[in-house]
C-alpha cells in the first residue's frame, strides 16, 4: 500500500492552483511602489512649491492677494459734467461688469480657450496631458482659470516678481514646470473662491489685446469704438482670437492672419454648438471692419488740463500711498467738457487764421530777429542744443559732434502738424526744428471766479506736437495785463477812477548810474490832453500809469501783485507797472478773479474729488480763498476795465462793435516790446478768461502792431470763445450786468457829473518824490 503520509494534500475542486512567487509579482510590487512613491514625491512636491521649500520655488500668493486679486487698473478723469477726458495708464485697462459681457463673447471665449469649462474645477486631465507634451515647447493645455491665474499673479519667468525669485525659476523646462504647477495650485485656489461667471469675468478684463489694449473694455473701443455689450458675434471672434498672440493675430498689424484666426474661433464655436451652423458660412465670410483707436494722452479733451492735474496727483499719490498709474482711480475734476471743446475750436480757428498771415508777413524771411531788427547767427544750432535729441546722440556718441552734426541732417519721412492736418515730411531733424519754430503757439484758460473752478484749458496749438503748457508752464511778460494792478493799489490808496491827470511824460531818475527813464505811449508821443483814470486805463495810457507808478513806488506795485495771486518773481522797477517780469495765465486769472469776486482772492481748482475703483471718496478739494481787496476797489476795478469795452477809444470796444455782444464785459489787452507777446483778460460775471498768444521764442513776432498787438492778435481770440459758449443755452452763462456791492459805494463813479474831479482827488501831488528805480524795456506796451 502506499505510504500518504508523505504526500502533498488533496485541493478541493474547484479552487485554483497556487502559483509560486515569480517576476509577476514582483512586477506588481514594483508598480505599486512606484506608484505610491510617485504619489507621495507629487505630494511631497506640491507641498515643497506651496511652501516655497528652501527658497527653491519663489512663494505664492497669500490667502489676502487671492481673494482681492490685483491687475493694474487706468485712473479715469472726468469732467464736471460727467464726460470722460481721458485715462492714466501703464496698462490701458477698465474693467466690465459680467451683465455687460454679451453672450456670444463668452462663447467664443470657452469655445477656443476651454471648452470643458464648466465640467472642472481648476485642472482639466486633459489639459495636464497635453501640458505634458508640450512642456518642451514653453507651456500648452492651461484652462482659463489657470490662464487668469497667469495673468493675475504673473507667474511666468518673464513676469519678474517676488512670485519668480526661487532659485528653481527660471525659462528652461524645471521653471516652466514650476511656473505651471503654482498655476495649477492657484486655480484651485481660484476656483474655490470664485463663480465661474467671476473667473470669465477676470479674464476678459485682465488678458492684452494689443494695441496698448488691456480688459474688453479698452479692447472693444480700441478696435470696434463699440462697448463689448455691442459686439457681433464675428466682432467677438476677432478680438477672442487676438488674446493668444496679440502681436502675431492683431487686425491692425496682420488683417489677414487676423481674419483666418477669426474664423478659425467661429468654427470652433459651430463646433461647439454655440452658433447655427448656417450662420457659420456668413459670418466667416465677412471682413474685419475696424474703428481703430488708440488712447493715448494726446488724444481726447484738455490733455494739456489733465497733463498738468497728473503733476499734483501723482503729489498726492506719494503721499498716501497710491499709484495714479494702476489704482482705478476716478478723478473729477471742474473742466465744463462743453467749454473745453468750444476753447479747442476756438484755439485752433483763431491760430490757423494768424498762422496764414505770420506766414505771409515773414514769407521768404527767417523770422527769429534780435532787438534791432536782425536775424541772429546760429539761431537753430542753439536751439537744437537745448532739445532731448541733442542730448542724447551726444551720449550714444560720446560728445562727437561729426557724428552728432550727420544725424542732426540725416532726413527721415516723419508725421508733421500743419492746420490742414497731418503730413508725411522727409526732414532732419534740423528741418523739423526749423519748421515748428515759425509756428505761433496760444494758452487759454477760463474759470469761475465766484468758486475758482477751471472751465476750459489750452496749453497749445496741438498736444501732440507742441507739449508744452502755456497757461501755467509758460511764462510770459504780462504787458498792460498788468496794468489792473496798479489802478488797483491807487484806488486803494485813495485815487477814484475820475481822478484827472495830463498825458504827459513821467521821468524816473537815473539811479546809482542808471540813465533816466522816461515811459512814451504806444504811439510815441504824448497828447496833453487831461484823461480820467478810468479813460487811462481804457486806452491803456502808459504816460499815465508811469504816473501812478511813480507815485506809489514800484514797491507797492509789486506787494499789491502778490496779494492779488502773482507768485512769479515780480521786479520793483519803473517798470514793472507794464508788465516787465514775467507770469502765467494761471496767475492773472487768478488776480482778474479777485476783481469779480468781491475782492476775495481763488485759487484756481482743477480737481473736486478723487475716488478709489469702488466710489469711496479718497479726498475731497475745496478751494483756497484769501480776502485781499475791499468789496468796493474790486468793484471799482470790476467797472473800470468795463470802460475798456464802452470808453470811446477803448481798446477792446469790438467787443461790442464787431462781436456784437449786448452784455457787459470787462476787458484788459496787452502787448509787450517788439510785439513778442499778445495778452487778453476777459471779464463776465462768472467766467474770468485769461489768454497768450506768440511764438515759442521771444525773437519770434510780427514786426508791427497791425498784426502783433494784444487787440489783434490775442483778443478776437476771446470773442470767437465767447460767441459759442453764449450760443450754447445749456450752459446757462450769467448775462446780468455785474452784481453791485452789498453796500452802497463811496464814490460816484459816473465822471461826467463831476468833469473829471472828485471830492477823494486831494491827494498832493508831491512831483519831487524819487523812489529807488531801475532802467526798464526802452519800448511800451499797449
Amino acid at each position: 500500500m502506499p505510504d500518504y503520509s508523505t504526500a502533498p494534500p488533496r485541493r478541493p475542486p474547484g479552487r485554483p492552483v497556487p502559483t509560486r512567487p515569480g517576476r509577476y509579482t514582483a512586477f506588481v510590487r514594483t508598480l505599486w511602489v512606484l506608484f505610491v512613491g510617485g504619489v507621495l514625491a507629487t505630494g511631497g512636491y506640491v507641498l515643497a512649491v506651496n511652501s516655497n521649500f528652501l527658497n527653491l520655488f519663489g512663494r505664492m500668493p497669500n490667502l489676502k492677494s487671492l481673494e482681492n486679486p490685483r491687475s493694474e487698473l487706468a485712473s479715469e478723469i472726468y469732467s464736471a459734467d460727467g464726460v470722460l477726458l481721458g485715462k492714466y495708464f501703464r496698462e490701458n485697462r477698465t474693467p466690465a461688469e459680467y451683465k455687460d459681457l454679451p453672450q456670444n463673447l463668452i462663447d467664443a471665449l470657452v469655445a477656443t480657450e476651454d471648452v470643458r469649462f464648466e465640467q472642472h474645477s481648476g485642472i482639466d486631465p486633459r489639459s495636464i496631458s497635453r501640458a505634458v507634451v508640450a512642456l518642451g515647447r514653453g507651456g500648452g493645455g492651461s484652462t482659463l482659470t489657470q490662464q487668469v491665474a497667469k495673468v493675475l499673479f504673473k507667474t511666468r519667468p518673464d513676469q519678474p516678481n517676488t512670485l519668480n525669485d526661487g532659485l528653481l525659476n527660471g525659462s528652461g523646462k524645471v521653471g516652466i514646470l514650476v511656473a505651471k504647477t503654482k498655476e495649477w495650485l492657484l486655480a484651485i485656489r481660484l476656483e474655490r473662491n470664485y463663480t465661474k461667471r467671476e473667473i470669465l469675468r477676470m479674464y476678459l478684463n485682465t488678458v492684452e489685446y494689443g494695441s496698448n489694449a488691456y480688459g474688453i473694455n479698452t479692447a472693444a473701443k480700441t478696435f470696434f469704438n463699440k462697448a463689448p455689450r455691442e459686439l457681433t458675434t464675428p466682432e467677438a471672434a476677432t478680438l477672442v482670437g487676438i488674446v493668444n498672440a496679440p502681436g502675431r493675430f492683431s487686425p491692425k498689424v496682420h488683417p489677414d492672419r487676423s481674419r483666418r484666426r477669426r474664423n478659425w474661433v467661429l468654427r470652433q464655436m459651430a463646433k461647439a454648438h454655440y452658433i447655427p451652423a448656417a450662420e457659420l458660412a456668413p459670418d466667416t465670410a465677412q471682413p474685419i471692419v475696424l474703428h481703430y483707436n488708440v488712447e493715448n494722452a494726446s488724444k481726447g479733451l484738455a490733455p494739456y488740463f489733465r497733463t498738468e492735474v497728473a503733476k499734483s496727483l501723482l503729489a498726492w499719490a506719494k503721499e498716501t500711498d497710491h499709484d495714479l498709474y494702476a489704482d482705478g482711480l476716478k478723478i473729477y475734476t471742474t473742466i465744463d467738457s462743453r467749454m473745453q471743446k468750444y476753447a479747442e475750436q476756438a484755439v485752433s480757428e483763431h491760430l490757423a487764421l494768424q498762422q496764414k498771415w505770420f506766414t505771409a508777413h515773414w514769407k521768404g524771411q527767417l523770422p527769429w530777429r534780435d532787438e534791432n531788427g536782425k536775424v541772429i547767427p546760429n539761431f537753430l544750432n542753439i536751439a537744437m542744443r537745448r532739445t532731448e535729441r541733442y542730448k542724447s546722440l551726444m551720449n550714444i556718441y560720446d560728445g562727437n559732434r561729426d557724428s552728432v552734426n550727420y544725424y542732426l541732417r540725416k532726413k527721415y519721412k516723419m508725421p508733421v502738424f500743419t492746420w490742414q492736418g497731418e503730413k508725411e515730411m522727409n526732414f532732419s531733424p534740423l528741418d523739423s526744428l526749423a519748421y515748428y519754430k515759425r509756428y505761433l503757439q496760444a494758452g487759454f484758460m477760463a474759470m469761475n471766479p465766484l468758486n475758482g473752478q477751471v472751465k476750459a484749458w489750452v496749453g497749445g496749438a496741438n498736444f501732440k506736437f507742441f507739449q508744452f503748457d502755456h497757461v501755467r508752464q509758460g511764462k510770459r511778460q504780462p504787458g498792460s495785463t498788468f496794468k489792473p494792478i496798479v489802478y488797483t493799489a491807487a484806488i486803494d490808496q485813495g485815487y477814484s477812477p475820475c481822478y484827472p491827470r495830463p498825458d504827459v511824460p513821467t521821468t524816473f531818475p537815473a539811479v546809482a548810474g542808471r540813465a533816466p527813464y522816461t515811459p512814451q505811449n504806444f504811439e510815441g508821443g504824448y497828447s496833453g490832453r487831461t484823461f480820467t483814470l478810468r479813460q487811462a486805463l481804457a486806452r491803456s495810457m502808459n504816460s499815465i500809469t508811469a504816473w501812478l507808478v511813480y507815485k506809489l513806488t514800484p514797491d507797492i506795485i509789486v506787494g499789491y501783485a502778490k496779494r492779488l495771486g502773482i507768485t512769479s518773481p515780480v521786479d520793483a522797477v519803473p517798470s514793472v507797472g507794464f508788465g516787465a517780469s514775467d507770469c502765467s495765465i494761471f496767475e492773472l486769472c487768478g488776480v482778474y478773479s479777485t476783481f469779480v469776486n468781491k475782492g476775495v482772492w481763488t485759487a484756481p481748482l482743477m480737481v473736486t474729488r478723487i475716488e478709489d475703483k469702488n466710489g469711496n471718496v479718497l479726498r475731497d478739494f475745496q478751494p483756497q480763498t484769501k480776502e485781499v481787496l475791499s468789496e468796493e476797489t474790486a468793484y471799482i476795478m470790476t467797472n473800470m476795465l468795463q470802460a475798456s469795452t464802452t470808453e470811446p477809444g477803448g481798446t477792446s470796444t469790438i467787443l461790442h462793435t464787431g462781436f456784437k455782444f449786448p452784455y457787459e464785459i470787462g476787458a484788459k489787452t496787452g502787448t509787450t516790446s517788439n510785439y513778442s507777446d499778445a495778452w487778453f483778460m476777459g471779464l463776465t460775471p462768472d467766467l474770468v478768461c485769461g489768454m497768450w498768444v506768440g511764438g515759442e521764442d521771444r525773437s519770434i513776432h510780427f514786426r508791427t502792431g497791425a498784426y502783433g498787438q494784444g487787440a489783434r492778435l490775442a483778443l478776437p481770440l476771446y470773442g470767437i470763445f465767447m460767441k459759442k459758449v453764449y450760443a450754447d443755452k445749456e450752459l446757462a452763462i450769467n448775462k446780468e450786468p455785474f452784481p453791485l456791492p452789498s453796500k452802497p459805494l463811496s464814490i460816484e463813479l459816473d465822471c461826467s457829473k463831476y468833469n473829471g474831479v472828485t471830492q477823494r482827488d486831494t491827494i498832493p501831488d508831491n512831483q519831487k518824490m524819487a523812489p529807488p528805480v531801475l532802467d526798464g524795456p526802452d519800448k511800451q506796451d499797449i
